[in-house]
């Protein structure tokens, strides 16, 4: 004998009861409209004494009954009714009314019983008050379950910024929402014009309106942004201003977003750092990457880092011939690779070497033969590099030259290196390094028929060991945020912007350019952390504090910009500019580069002296080999006239 366990008896126990109550609710509705329809035929009075009504009531009861069944009408759980189960209700309705029809109608031609002699008109109203009454009382069901007796769902209580055309729509989706229980208790707008109206429903608030007496009296857990077509400072202003009110900020992306031209709710989330840009983002869609990277070989360096894995997740999906992605850091690569498998992406092999083994470089680039190489592989954090200058020349510039001497070897097509806004005037170890890469690439376009072609750009967003992750890490801790310098800034763009920059390049890179990004205002980064501080649901300084503790050797209060008209030229992009460097003495570079390469390891000293005169504009700041500097050095670029 099988036993049931106790818990799976009582669920199917509830389910057969339900099912009986739903089929007694409609089998009484049925009745009921029954008579009501006997009441509108005769004008609401009971002179229907001649028909007998009381009869008729078991045949309806009986005919009822069998409909239920065979539509399975009864069957639906209520709390989960949708248009399938008011299909199912629709039909039992129609059912009753044919099968009472056609009892009335085989009653007149054989003249069974008297009982059976209902009016057609009956039926006819009986039919349409059964079909509003039935669906009407699922979907009442169903709504007294949601909002009173079912304890799971909390009401949320949100406000909508913008009464215009996308808080209506953001207003429908909210209250179409089957996932949470909310209730928008008014929009938020900028209009005095619109102060005191109802759209829907829903009053509208001027902003002045808003303060934290009003969120709490009225217990507001939300304000959703709404607005399209927005400029990026009035949008900065909003988010400062509701970031300071106790509630969580939300945002309804653009339209461009929208799947297939439609909001979901789940695309209403809390601000991302995105939208800390003060800009934005820049999409970039050029139909030529398709045409540069097909039935190509693409290898990328540092396929396993932010910059190179974004890169390596945009290539893949278009129809390339192979990918080869290479990086020294085995788990990163590791995950990199189960990712793209997930993709199901096809063509792709992962290599572990290292970019300074000149050896293994030259076996790998003559076993694919590569037309297309992006380099991303680097050192770049400047106050570790200040620590160790020789790691960072080893990789950031010997590294790189020996990939970029197999690329020539092996007639690679294009070989786009990835830089920094810190190779501008550099400060530091890493900056110069990088620019001396730069130079090396400017070098080797010249000489050879592969086409060298830079990226710079500024700061990347949630890149690994960036600001934004750093913060998030001490928010989580409690604070206080760490900020080098309170009028520190930044220029700042996202890994799908410097990734789309990189693949921009490669299609309309000729040789020997250095690409950079029209990035918009430099970002102040005390402003940064005390926005990120609001819209974890903090306050500053009262929750968590900012500390200032200096500069960092070899950092920079302020980036150099990198686009203006003084120190670039255009392109046909308005957002992409070609940078104007000095002139490279080749013969002079190459002689410094063999000094510097037989430094010996611990002369660290001798080896940043070398890369000062590899590259005369690095002039350190805050810095221990700040002592090595010429005084009378200018610590400029020359540009070409």
């Amino acid at each position: 004998m099988k036993i049931f366990p106790r818990k799976l008896i009582s669920l199917r126990s509830n389910r057969v009861t339900s099912r009986w109550v739903v089929l007694l609710i409609d089998l009484s509705l049925v009745l009921q409209m029954f008579f009501l329809a006997y009441l509108i035929r005769f004008n609401f009075t009971l002179q229907f004494q001649s028909y007998p009504f009381v009869a008729q009531i078991p045949l309806v009861t009986i005919v009822a009954i069998i409909s239920f069944y065979l539509t399975g009408s009864y069957k639906g759980v209520v709390r989960y009714t949708g248009e399938q189960d008011a299909y199912k209700v629709l039909s039992a309705a129609f059912f009753i009314a044919l099968t009472l029809a056609v009892i009335v109608f085989l009653n007149i031609e054989f003249h069974w019983v008297k009982i059976f002699t209902i009016p057609r008109s009956i039926i006819a109203i009986h039919f349409l008050l059964n079909a509003i009454a039935l669906v009407s009382s699922r979907f009442i069901f169903k709504h007294l379950y949601e909002n009173y007796f079912s304890g799971i769902k909390k009401e949320d209580k949100v406000l909508i910024y913008g009464a215009g055309a996308s808080g209506m729509i953001t207003l429908n989706v909210l209250k179409n929402d089957k996932t949470r229980n909310v209730s928008v208790r008014g929009f938020i707008d900028d209009n005095r014009a619109k102060r005191g109206k109802t759209f829907n429903g829903v009053r509208v608030y001027h902003s002045s309106d808003i303060d934290k007496a009003f969120i709490e009296k009225n217990q507001i857990k939300e304000i959703i942004i709404s607005i399209q077509d927005i400029s990026n400072k009035e949008m900065m202003r909003i988010v400062d201003k509701v970031s300071e009110l106790p509630v969580k900020v939300k945002i309804v992306p653009s339209v461009d977003k929208w799947i297939d031209g439609t909001l979901h709710s789940a695309q209403i989330s809390e601000v991302k750092i995105e939208d800390l840009l003060g800009r934005r983002v820049i999409n970039l869609h050029n139909p030529a990457i398709s045409q540069e990277i097909f039935d190509k070989v693409v290898l990328v360096t540092g396929a396993s880092g932010s910059i190179g894995s974004e890169i390596a997740r945009q290539v893949s999906q278009y129809s390339y011939a192979h990918l080869v992605l290479l990086d020294q850091a085995e788990s990163p690569l590791y995950d990199l690779q189960q990712e793209l498998y997930a993709k199901h992406a096809n063509h792709f092999t992962c290599i572990v070497a290292d970019i300074r083994d000149k050896e293994r470089i030259d076996k790998i680039m003559a076993q694919y033969k590569p037309d297309i190489v992006f380099h991303a592989a680097a050192y770049k954090h400047v106050p570790l590099m200040e620590e160790n200058p020789y790691e960072a020349v080893s990789v950031n510039i010997f590294g790189t030259k020996n990939l970029m001497e197999a690329a020539v070897e092996n007639k690679v097509n294009k070989f786009v290196m990835i830089s920094t806004d810190k190779a501008v005037n550099p400060t530091n170890v890493m900056g110069a390094t990088k620019r001396a890469a730069e130079m090396y690439a400017s070098f080797m376009n010249t000489n050879s028929d592969t086409q060298f072609i830079t990226t710079r750009f500024g700061n990347v967003l949630g890149s690994n060991g960036s600001v934004i992750p750093l913060f998030k890490k001490q928010i989580e801790k409690g604070g206080p945020l760490r900020v080098t310098h309170k009028d520190i800034t930044r220029f700042f763009m996202t890994i799908p912007e410097a990734c789309q920059l990189v693949l921009e390049a490669a299609t309309m890179g000729k040789g020997g350019e250095i690409f950079v990004f029209d990035m918009g205002e430099s970002v102040k980064i005390f402003d940064l952390a005390k926005r990120m501080i609001q819209l974890s649901g903090f306050h500053y300084p009262d929750d968590i504090d900012i500390v200032i503790t200096g500069l960092r050797p070899g950092e920079k209060l302020y980036e150099e910009v990198l686009a203006n008209e003084e120190t670039t030229l255009p392109t046909h992009h308005e957002k992409i500019m070609i940078a104007k460097v000095s002139e490279v003495n080749f013969d002079k570079m190459n002689e410094l580069l063999q000094h510097l390469k037989s430094v010996l390891p611990d002369d660290e000293e001798q080896r940043v002296r070398l890369l000062k005169e590899l590259v005369p504009e690095y002039i350190s700041n805050n810095s221990p080999f700040t002592k090595l500097d010429n005084p009378q050095s200018t610590g400029k670029e020359e540009t070409i006239k």
